[in-house]
Protein backbone atom coordinates (compact mmCIF):
# COMPACT_ATOMS: atom_id res chain seq x y z
CA UNK A 1 0.00 0.00 0.00
CA UNK A 2 1.18 3.66 -1.12
CA UNK A 3 2.08 5.17 2.23
CA UNK A 4 0.23 8.55 1.04
CA UNK A 5 -3.02 6.25 1.15
CA UNK A 6 -4.82 5.88 4.19
CA UNK A 7 -6.37 2.47 5.11
CA UNK A 8 -9.68 3.35 4.39
CA UNK A 9 -8.52 4.26 0.78
CA UNK A 10 -8.35 7.79 1.08
CA UNK A 11 -5.47 9.99 -0.38
CA UNK A 12 -4.23 12.95 1.93
CA UNK A 13 -4.90 15.96 -0.03
CA UNK A 14 -3.01 18.46 2.03
CA UNK A 15 -1.41 20.85 -0.26
CA UNK A 16 2.62 21.43 0.72
CA UNK A 17 5.09 23.98 0.62
CA UNK A 18 7.41 24.57 -1.84
CA UNK A 19 10.35 22.38 -3.24
CA UNK A 20 13.24 23.81 -1.58
CA UNK A 21 14.72 23.12 -4.88
CA UNK A 22 12.26 25.30 -6.86
CA UNK A 23 12.65 28.19 -3.82
CA UNK A 24 16.20 28.00 -4.02
CA UNK A 25 16.23 29.21 -7.46
CA UNK A 26 13.54 31.87 -7.36
CA UNK A 27 15.27 33.47 -4.41
CA UNK A 28 18.26 33.55 -6.71
CA UNK A 29 17.27 34.64 -9.59
CA UNK A 30 14.76 37.74 -7.55
CA UNK A 31 17.68 38.96 -5.13
CA UNK A 32 21.26 37.87 -6.40
CA UNK A 33 23.43 41.11 -7.49
CA UNK A 34 26.00 40.48 -9.58
CA UNK A 35 29.13 42.44 -9.14
CA UNK A 36 31.58 40.05 -10.75
CA UNK A 37 33.68 42.13 -13.44
CA UNK A 38 35.06 38.57 -14.27
CA UNK A 39 31.52 37.39 -15.42
CA UNK A 40 30.12 40.35 -16.39
CA UNK A 41 33.34 40.26 -19.45
CA UNK A 42 33.14 36.60 -20.03
CA UNK A 43 29.29 36.83 -20.32
CA UNK A 44 29.78 39.93 -23.30
CA UNK A 45 32.79 37.46 -24.58
CA UNK A 46 29.92 34.68 -24.79
CA UNK A 47 27.23 36.83 -26.35
CA UNK A 48 29.69 37.50 -29.02
CA UNK A 49 30.84 33.69 -29.33
CA UNK A 50 26.90 32.69 -28.80
CA UNK A 51 26.20 35.72 -32.09
CA UNK A 52 29.19 34.43 -34.02
CA UNK A 53 26.99 30.97 -34.02
CA UNK A 54 24.14 31.91 -34.91
CA UNK A 55 25.36 34.27 -37.98
CA UNK A 56 27.52 30.79 -39.35
CA UNK A 57 24.95 28.57 -38.90
CA UNK A 58 22.47 30.73 -41.19
CA UNK A 59 24.35 29.54 -44.02
CA UNK A 60 22.93 26.02 -43.58
CA UNK A 61 19.56 25.20 -45.36
CA UNK A 62 18.55 22.38 -42.72
CA UNK A 63 19.34 25.20 -39.82
CA UNK A 64 17.16 28.05 -42.09
CA UNK A 65 14.05 25.77 -43.56
CA UNK A 66 13.47 25.70 -39.69
CA UNK A 67 13.28 29.35 -39.16
CA UNK A 68 10.84 32.30 -39.43
CA UNK A 69 6.72 32.20 -38.37
CA UNK A 70 4.52 29.33 -38.03
CA UNK A 71 2.25 30.69 -40.39
CA UNK A 72 4.56 31.89 -43.22
CA UNK A 73 4.07 35.83 -44.10
CA UNK A 74 3.11 36.78 -40.02
CA UNK A 75 4.81 40.00 -38.53
CA UNK A 76 4.00 40.31 -34.97
CA UNK A 77 3.74 43.78 -33.98
CA UNK A 78 6.60 44.76 -31.59
CA UNK A 79 8.02 41.56 -32.63
CA UNK A 80 11.46 40.20 -31.75
CA UNK A 81 14.08 40.24 -34.39
CA UNK A 82 16.17 37.07 -35.02
CA UNK A 83 19.41 37.89 -35.82
CA UNK A 84 21.06 37.92 -39.43
CA UNK A 85 17.17 37.85 -41.04
CA UNK A 86 14.57 39.85 -41.55
CA UNK A 87 11.91 37.67 -39.64
CA UNK A 88 9.42 39.84 -36.55
CA UNK A 89 8.46 37.15 -34.54
CA UNK A 90 6.23 36.31 -31.16
CA UNK A 91 8.42 35.98 -28.44
CA UNK A 92 8.06 32.07 -28.24
CA UNK A 93 9.15 31.52 -31.49
CA UNK A 94 12.11 34.06 -31.93
CA UNK A 95 13.91 32.27 -28.54
CA UNK A 96 13.00 28.69 -30.40
CA UNK A 97 14.73 30.12 -33.82
CA UNK A 98 17.09 32.15 -32.24
CA UNK A 99 17.93 28.94 -29.50
CA UNK A 100 18.54 26.61 -32.66
CA UNK A 101 21.15 28.79 -34.89
CA UNK A 102 23.23 29.42 -31.41
CA UNK A 103 23.37 25.60 -31.11
CA UNK A 104 22.92 24.10 -34.74
CA UNK A 105 26.92 23.66 -35.54
CA UNK A 106 28.03 22.37 -31.71
CA UNK A 107 30.30 25.78 -31.95
CA UNK A 108 28.71 27.43 -28.68
CA UNK A 109 29.79 27.25 -25.41
CA UNK A 110 29.71 24.37 -22.93
CA UNK A 111 29.94 23.02 -19.37
CA UNK A 112 30.81 19.94 -18.02
CA UNK A 113 30.28 18.15 -15.27
CA UNK A 114 28.01 15.17 -13.93
CA UNK A 115 25.90 16.70 -16.46
CA UNK A 116 27.18 18.03 -20.22
CA UNK A 117 25.36 20.82 -21.51
CA UNK A 118 25.45 24.25 -23.30
CA UNK A 119 24.45 27.33 -21.15
CA UNK A 120 24.60 30.06 -23.48
CA UNK A 121 21.34 28.05 -25.31
CA UNK A 122 19.84 30.14 -22.83
CA UNK A 123 20.47 32.80 -25.26
CA UNK A 124 17.09 32.59 -26.86
CA UNK A 125 14.95 33.02 -24.07
CA UNK A 126 17.19 36.30 -23.16
CA UNK A 127 17.18 37.87 -26.73
CA UNK A 128 13.96 36.74 -27.46
CA UNK A 129 11.94 37.66 -24.80
CA UNK A 130 13.96 40.34 -24.27
CA UNK A 131 13.56 42.28 -27.75
CA UNK A 132 10.00 41.83 -27.49
CA UNK A 133 9.65 43.07 -23.91
CA UNK A 134 12.05 46.50 -25.13
CA UNK A 135 9.96 46.62 -28.53
CA UNK A 136 6.93 46.92 -26.26
CA UNK A 137 8.53 49.30 -23.65
CA UNK A 138 9.41 51.93 -26.35
CA UNK A 139 6.05 51.74 -27.64
CA UNK A 140 4.52 52.58 -24.24
CA UNK A 141 6.60 55.38 -23.71
CA UNK A 142 8.65 53.07 -20.89
CA UNK A 143 12.63 52.67 -20.75
CA UNK A 144 13.69 49.26 -22.72
CA UNK A 145 16.33 46.62 -21.25
CA UNK A 146 19.73 47.56 -21.77
CA UNK A 147 22.34 44.82 -22.95
CA UNK A 148 23.68 45.59 -19.30
CA UNK A 149 20.25 43.44 -18.55
CA UNK A 150 20.72 40.89 -21.02
CA UNK A 151 24.82 40.48 -19.80
CA UNK A 152 23.13 39.31 -15.97
CA UNK A 153 20.08 37.41 -17.13
CA UNK A 154 23.14 36.03 -19.10
CA UNK A 155 24.79 34.86 -16.07
CA UNK A 156 21.98 33.50 -13.91
CA UNK A 157 21.07 31.10 -16.70
CA UNK A 158 24.62 29.79 -16.85
CA UNK A 159 24.42 29.40 -13.29
CA UNK A 160 20.95 27.23 -12.86
CA UNK A 161 21.74 25.19 -15.45
CA UNK A 162 25.19 24.92 -14.17
CA UNK A 163 25.09 24.63 -10.86
CA UNK A 164 22.74 21.87 -11.15
CA UNK A 165 24.64 19.83 -13.46
CA UNK A 166 27.61 19.51 -11.22
CA UNK A 167 26.18 16.64 -9.40
CA UNK A 168 23.18 15.54 -11.01
CA UNK A 169 23.41 13.14 -14.05
CA UNK A 170 20.31 13.15 -16.23
CA UNK A 171 21.78 11.14 -18.83
CA UNK A 172 22.55 8.65 -16.74
CA UNK A 173 18.67 8.57 -16.61
CA UNK A 174 17.96 8.83 -20.56
CA UNK A 175 17.42 12.26 -20.64
CA UNK A 176 18.41 15.16 -22.18
CA UNK A 177 20.59 18.29 -20.72
CA UNK A 178 17.58 20.53 -22.33
CA UNK A 179 15.62 19.72 -19.08
CA UNK A 180 18.06 22.35 -17.99
CA UNK A 181 17.84 24.69 -20.68
CA UNK A 182 14.35 24.98 -20.13
CA UNK A 183 14.54 25.44 -16.44
CA UNK A 184 17.04 28.06 -16.36
CA UNK A 185 15.19 30.15 -19.24
CA UNK A 186 11.94 29.49 -17.13
CA UNK A 187 13.56 31.27 -14.13
CA UNK A 188 15.33 33.72 -16.05
CA UNK A 189 12.50 34.38 -18.43
CA UNK A 190 9.61 35.01 -14.77
CA UNK A 191 12.30 37.52 -13.76
CA UNK A 192 12.21 39.31 -17.56
CA UNK A 193 8.73 39.41 -17.43
CA UNK A 194 8.57 41.20 -13.37
CA UNK A 195 7.37 38.01 -11.60
CA UNK A 196 7.25 37.74 -8.36
CA UNK A 197 9.07 34.90 -6.17
CA UNK A 198 6.49 32.83 -6.03
CA UNK A 199 5.23 33.46 -9.40
CA UNK A 200 8.89 31.90 -10.51
CA UNK A 201 8.40 28.91 -8.17
CA UNK A 202 5.36 28.09 -9.91
CA UNK A 203 6.95 29.01 -13.77
CA UNK A 204 9.87 26.39 -12.67
CA UNK A 205 7.57 23.75 -11.50
CA UNK A 206 5.77 23.91 -14.69
CA UNK A 207 9.38 23.50 -16.63
CA UNK A 208 9.90 20.09 -14.38
CA UNK A 209 6.89 18.69 -14.85
CA UNK A 210 6.96 18.73 -18.56
CA UNK A 211 7.83 15.38 -20.46
CA UNK A 212 11.82 15.83 -20.71
CA UNK A 213 13.47 14.93 -23.87
CA UNK A 214 15.24 11.42 -24.15
CA UNK A 215 18.51 11.78 -25.36
CA UNK A 216 17.89 9.34 -27.94
CA UNK A 217 18.72 12.01 -31.04
CA UNK A 218 22.28 12.37 -29.42
CA UNK A 219 23.51 8.84 -29.62
CA UNK A 220 23.73 5.59 -31.62
CA UNK A 221 22.03 4.53 -33.22
CA UNK A 222 20.09 7.41 -33.81
CA UNK A 223 22.42 10.72 -33.99
CA UNK A 224 20.94 13.28 -35.99
CA UNK A 225 19.48 17.07 -35.95
CA UNK A 226 17.14 17.17 -33.33
CA UNK A 227 20.00 17.47 -31.32
CA UNK A 228 20.15 20.55 -33.14
CA UNK A 229 16.92 22.20 -32.32
CA UNK A 230 16.42 20.55 -29.11
CA UNK A 231 17.78 23.24 -26.37
CA UNK A 232 16.00 26.14 -29.26
CA UNK A 233 12.36 24.16 -28.54
CA UNK A 234 13.39 24.09 -24.66
CA UNK A 235 14.15 28.09 -24.28
CA UNK A 236 10.82 27.92 -26.31
CA UNK A 237 9.05 26.45 -24.30
CA UNK A 238 10.52 28.37 -21.27
CA UNK A 239 9.12 31.30 -22.40
CA UNK A 240 5.84 29.87 -22.96
CA UNK A 241 5.19 28.63 -19.48
CA UNK A 242 6.85 32.23 -17.69
CA UNK A 243 3.88 34.02 -19.84
CA UNK A 244 1.03 31.63 -18.72
CA UNK A 245 1.72 32.37 -15.10
CA UNK A 246 2.09 35.78 -15.63
CA UNK A 247 -1.31 35.13 -16.88
CA UNK A 248 -2.49 33.54 -13.10
CA UNK A 249 -1.71 29.85 -14.33
CA UNK A 250 -1.26 28.06 -10.96
CA UNK A 251 2.01 25.94 -9.93
CA UNK A 252 3.06 22.06 -8.67
CA UNK A 253 4.89 23.10 -5.47
CA UNK A 254 5.84 19.55 -4.68
CA UNK A 255 6.61 18.82 -8.36
CA UNK A 256 9.92 17.31 -7.40
CA UNK A 257 9.48 15.22 -4.31
CA UNK A 258 5.88 14.23 -4.83
CA UNK A 259 6.06 10.59 -3.88
CA UNK A 260 4.97 7.96 -6.82
CA UNK A 261 4.28 11.27 -9.22
CA UNK A 262 7.31 13.71 -8.98
CA UNK A 263 10.11 13.88 -10.96
CA UNK A 264 12.33 12.43 -8.61
CA UNK A 265 10.31 9.13 -8.20
CA UNK A 266 9.39 9.21 -11.92
CA UNK A 267 12.21 10.39 -13.79
CA UNK A 268 15.22 10.57 -11.53
CA UNK A 269 15.16 7.04 -9.85
CA UNK A 270 14.38 8.24 -6.59
CA UNK A 271 16.72 10.22 -5.68
CA UNK A 272 17.18 14.02 -4.94
CA UNK A 273 19.24 16.57 -6.85
CA UNK A 274 22.76 16.82 -4.74
CA UNK A 275 24.66 20.49 -5.22
CA UNK A 276 28.50 21.36 -4.43
CA UNK A 277 28.05 25.02 -4.19
CA UNK A 278 24.97 27.68 -3.94
CA UNK A 279 24.24 29.94 -7.05
CA UNK A 280 26.54 32.53 -7.92
CA UNK A 281 28.55 33.49 -10.65
CA UNK A 282 30.84 30.38 -10.63
CA UNK A 283 29.42 28.82 -14.10
CA UNK A 284 29.72 32.03 -16.39
CA UNK A 285 33.40 32.33 -14.78
CA UNK A 286 34.41 28.85 -15.43
CA UNK A 287 32.60 28.77 -18.83
CA UNK A 288 34.56 26.77 -21.61
CA UNK A 289 34.18 28.53 -25.42
CA UNK A 290 34.76 26.57 -28.16
CA UNK A 291 36.50 29.09 -30.21
CA UNK A 292 38.96 27.05 -32.91
CA UNK A 293 36.58 24.10 -34.00
CA UNK A 294 33.45 23.09 -34.07
CA UNK A 295 34.03 19.57 -32.13
CA UNK A 296 31.65 18.11 -28.74
CA UNK A 297 34.06 19.70 -26.13
CA UNK A 298 34.90 16.10 -24.79
CA UNK A 299 36.84 16.01 -28.51
CA UNK A 300 38.00 19.57 -28.47
CA UNK A 301 41.63 18.08 -26.97
CA UNK A 302 41.79 15.02 -29.39
CA UNK A 303 41.27 17.58 -32.34
CA UNK A 304 44.29 20.09 -30.77
CA UNK A 305 46.53 16.71 -31.06
CA UNK A 306 45.78 15.65 -34.28
CA UNK A 307 46.11 19.20 -35.66
CA UNK A 308 49.76 19.34 -33.89
CA UNK A 309 50.49 15.73 -35.64
CA UNK A 310 49.40 16.32 -38.61
CA UNK A 311 52.52 17.91 -39.99
CA UNK A 312 54.06 14.74 -39.13
CA UNK A 313 52.09 12.40 -40.25
CA UNK A 314 50.36 13.91 -43.57
CA UNK A 315 52.66 12.51 -45.85
CA UNK A 316 52.65 8.97 -44.40
CA UNK A 317 49.19 8.44 -43.83
CA UNK A 318 49.56 5.38 -46.01
CA UNK A 319 52.32 3.47 -43.68
CA UNK A 320 49.87 4.08 -40.38
CA UNK A 321 49.52 1.01 -38.75
CA UNK A 322 48.17 2.14 -35.65
CA UNK A 323 46.45 5.58 -33.67
CA UNK A 324 46.16 5.32 -29.70
CA UNK A 325 43.83 7.72 -28.14
CA UNK A 326 43.66 8.39 -24.74
CA UNK A 327 40.76 10.18 -23.13
CA UNK A 328 37.71 10.96 -20.05
CA UNK A 329 35.60 8.29 -19.08
CA UNK A 330 32.75 10.76 -20.65
CA UNK A 331 34.11 10.78 -24.05
CA UNK A 332 34.11 7.07 -23.86
CA UNK A 333 30.19 6.88 -23.09
CA UNK A 334 28.88 9.55 -25.65
CA UNK A 335 31.66 9.98 -28.33
CA UNK A 336 33.45 6.97 -29.08
CA UNK A 337 31.97 4.93 -32.23
CA UNK A 338 32.80 2.18 -34.62
CA UNK A 339 30.55 1.67 -38.22
CA UNK A 340 28.71 3.74 -39.67
CA UNK A 341 28.36 7.65 -39.47
CA UNK A 342 24.89 8.67 -41.28
CA UNK A 343 24.66 12.54 -41.14
CA UNK A 344 26.72 15.92 -39.99
CA UNK A 345 25.39 15.56 -36.85
CA UNK A 346 26.30 12.05 -35.75
CA UNK A 347 29.85 12.76 -37.15
CA UNK A 348 30.56 15.75 -34.19
CA UNK A 349 29.42 13.35 -32.29
CA UNK A 350 32.56 11.10 -33.14
CA UNK A 351 35.32 10.85 -31.62
CA UNK A 352 37.27 9.06 -34.14
CA UNK A 353 35.95 11.22 -37.11
CA UNK A 354 36.76 14.12 -35.46
CA UNK A 355 40.40 13.11 -34.95
CA UNK A 356 40.47 11.46 -38.63
CA UNK A 357 39.80 14.74 -40.11
CA UNK A 358 42.18 16.57 -38.02
CA UNK A 359 44.87 14.48 -39.09
CA UNK A 360 44.17 14.53 -42.96
CA UNK A 361 43.55 17.79 -43.29
CA UNK A 362 44.87 19.80 -40.72
CA UNK A 363 41.78 21.51 -39.76
CA UNK A 364 38.34 20.99 -38.77
CA UNK A 365 35.49 23.26 -39.63
CA UNK A 366 31.83 22.70 -40.07
CA UNK A 367 31.89 21.55 -43.82
CA UNK A 368 34.32 18.69 -42.74
CA UNK A 369 30.70 17.29 -41.42
CA UNK A 370 28.96 16.99 -44.86
CA UNK A 371 28.47 14.58 -47.26
CA UNK A 372 31.46 16.04 -49.83
CA UNK A 373 34.03 15.67 -47.60
CA UNK A 374 32.88 12.52 -45.59
CA UNK A 375 32.36 10.55 -48.56
CA UNK A 376 36.50 10.42 -48.40
CA UNK A 377 37.53 6.63 -47.66
CA UNK A 378 41.30 7.52 -46.00
CA UNK A 379 38.50 8.94 -42.96
CA UNK A 380 36.96 5.67 -42.50
CA UNK A 381 40.52 3.90 -42.96
CA UNK A 382 42.10 5.83 -40.37
CA UNK A 383 39.11 5.63 -38.13
CA UNK A 384 39.33 1.69 -37.90
CA UNK A 385 43.05 2.00 -37.12
CA UNK A 386 42.54 3.88 -34.03
CA UNK A 387 41.92 2.08 -30.07
CA UNK A 388 40.11 4.46 -27.56
CA UNK A 389 41.06 3.70 -23.84
CA UNK A 390 40.47 5.78 -20.32
CA UNK A 391 42.85 7.44 -18.36
CA UNK A 392 42.04 7.64 -15.31
CA UNK A 393 43.75 10.55 -14.71
CA UNK A 394 41.90 12.27 -17.56
CA UNK A 395 38.14 11.34 -15.88
CA UNK A 396 39.41 12.49 -12.23
CA UNK A 397 40.78 15.44 -13.44
CA UNK A 398 38.04 15.79 -15.77
CA UNK A 399 35.78 16.12 -12.23
CA UNK A 400 37.90 17.83 -10.06
CA UNK A 401 35.84 21.40 -9.41
CA UNK A 402 39.89 23.44 -9.40
CA UNK A 403 40.79 21.63 -12.43
CA UNK A 404 37.96 20.74 -14.57
CA UNK A 405 40.28 19.35 -17.24
CA UNK A 406 38.99 17.81 -20.62
CA UNK A 407 42.09 16.46 -21.61
CA UNK A 408 42.83 13.57 -24.65
CA UNK A 409 46.08 12.62 -25.44
CA UNK A 410 47.33 10.37 -29.19
CA UNK A 411 49.89 8.99 -30.15
CA UNK A 412 50.47 7.40 -33.93
CA UNK A 413 52.45 4.33 -35.02
CA UNK A 414 53.77 3.14 -38.29
CA UNK A 415 54.42 -0.27 -40.24
CA UNK A 416 58.18 0.21 -40.04
CA UNK A 417 57.89 -0.08 -36.36
CA UNK A 418 58.31 4.31 -35.55
CA UNK A 419 56.16 6.34 -33.88
CA UNK A 420 55.13 9.99 -32.84
CA UNK A 421 55.14 11.26 -29.37
CA UNK A 422 52.67 10.98 -27.70
CA UNK A 423 51.08 14.16 -27.78
CA UNK A 424 49.09 15.30 -24.68
CA UNK A 425 46.81 18.44 -24.31
CA UNK A 426 44.96 18.98 -21.07
CA UNK A 427 43.03 21.99 -21.12
CA UNK A 428 41.36 23.59 -24.56
CA UNK A 429 42.04 26.89 -25.72
CA UNK A 430 38.39 27.89 -24.34
CA UNK A 431 39.40 26.91 -20.72
CA UNK A 432 39.67 29.63 -18.42
CA UNK A 433 43.19 28.57 -17.89
CA UNK A 434 43.99 29.67 -21.18
CA UNK A 435 41.55 32.73 -21.52
CA UNK A 436 44.05 35.40 -22.37
CA UNK A 437 45.07 33.07 -25.31
CA UNK A 438 41.71 32.43 -26.32
CA UNK A 439 39.77 35.38 -26.14
CA UNK A 440 41.16 36.94 -29.18
CA UNK A 441 40.90 33.85 -31.00
CA UNK A 442 37.15 34.54 -29.86
CA UNK A 443 36.70 37.95 -31.03
CA UNK A 444 38.71 36.84 -34.50
CA UNK A 445 35.50 34.20 -34.99
CA UNK A 446 32.82 36.36 -34.24
CA UNK A 447 34.15 39.33 -36.48
CA UNK A 448 35.04 36.60 -39.33
CA UNK A 449 31.04 35.11 -38.91
CA UNK A 450 29.79 39.01 -38.91
CA UNK A 451 31.31 39.53 -42.66
CA UNK A 452 29.40 36.05 -43.67
CA UNK A 453 26.04 38.14 -43.09
CA UNK A 454 26.99 41.77 -42.96
CA UNK A 455 28.52 44.75 -45.09
CA UNK A 456 32.02 45.27 -44.09
CA UNK A 457 31.28 48.79 -42.55
CA UNK A 458 27.86 47.66 -40.97
CA UNK A 459 29.99 44.39 -39.56
CA UNK A 460 32.64 46.45 -37.95
CA UNK A 461 30.18 48.80 -36.19
CA UNK A 462 28.72 46.30 -34.46
CA UNK A 463 32.43 44.41 -33.83
CA UNK A 464 33.20 47.58 -32.22
CA UNK A 465 30.01 47.93 -30.19
CA UNK A 466 30.34 44.52 -28.62
CA UNK A 467 34.32 45.35 -28.31
CA UNK A 468 33.41 48.40 -25.91
CA UNK A 469 31.66 47.03 -23.06
CA UNK A 470 30.50 50.22 -21.48
CA UNK A 471 29.16 51.30 -24.21
CA UNK A 472 27.34 47.81 -24.53
CA UNK A 473 26.00 47.61 -21.68
CA UNK A 474 23.83 50.86 -21.76
CA UNK A 475 22.70 49.82 -25.52
CA UNK A 476 18.84 49.28 -25.47
CA UNK A 477 18.15 45.68 -26.39
CA UNK A 478 16.17 46.59 -29.36
CA UNK A 479 18.64 48.63 -30.62
CA UNK A 480 21.23 45.95 -30.47
CA UNK A 481 19.01 43.58 -32.29
CA UNK A 482 18.08 46.39 -35.26
CA UNK A 483 21.65 46.60 -36.01
CA UNK A 484 21.26 42.60 -37.14
CA UNK A 485 18.43 42.90 -39.10
CA UNK A 486 18.85 42.16 -43.14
Amino acid sequence: MSPEISKNNVEANIRPDADQELVDIAEYVCHYQITSDEAIDTARNCLMDSLACVLIALQYPEAAKHLGPVIPGTIVPNGSKVPGTSFQLDPVKAAWDIGALVRWLDFNDTWLAAEWGHPSDNLGTILGLGDYLSRKAVAEGKQPLTMGDVLKYMIKAHEIQGVLALDNSFNRVGLDHVVLVKVASAAVAGQMLGLDKEQIIDTLSHAWVDGQSLRTYRHSPNTGSRKSWAAGDASSRAVRLAMMVEKGEMGLPSVLSAPQWGFYDVLFKGKQFSFQRPYGTYVMEQILFKISFPAEFHAQTAVECALHLHPHVKDRLSEISAIQLKTQESAIRIISKQGPLYNPADRDHCLQYMVAVALLHGELTAEHYEESIANNPEIDRLRELMSVEEDERYTKDYHDPDKRSIANAIQVFFQDGSSTEMIEVEYPIGHRRRRDEGIPVLEKKYHKALLTRFPKRKAQAIYDLCLDANQLSKTPVNEFMDMFVI
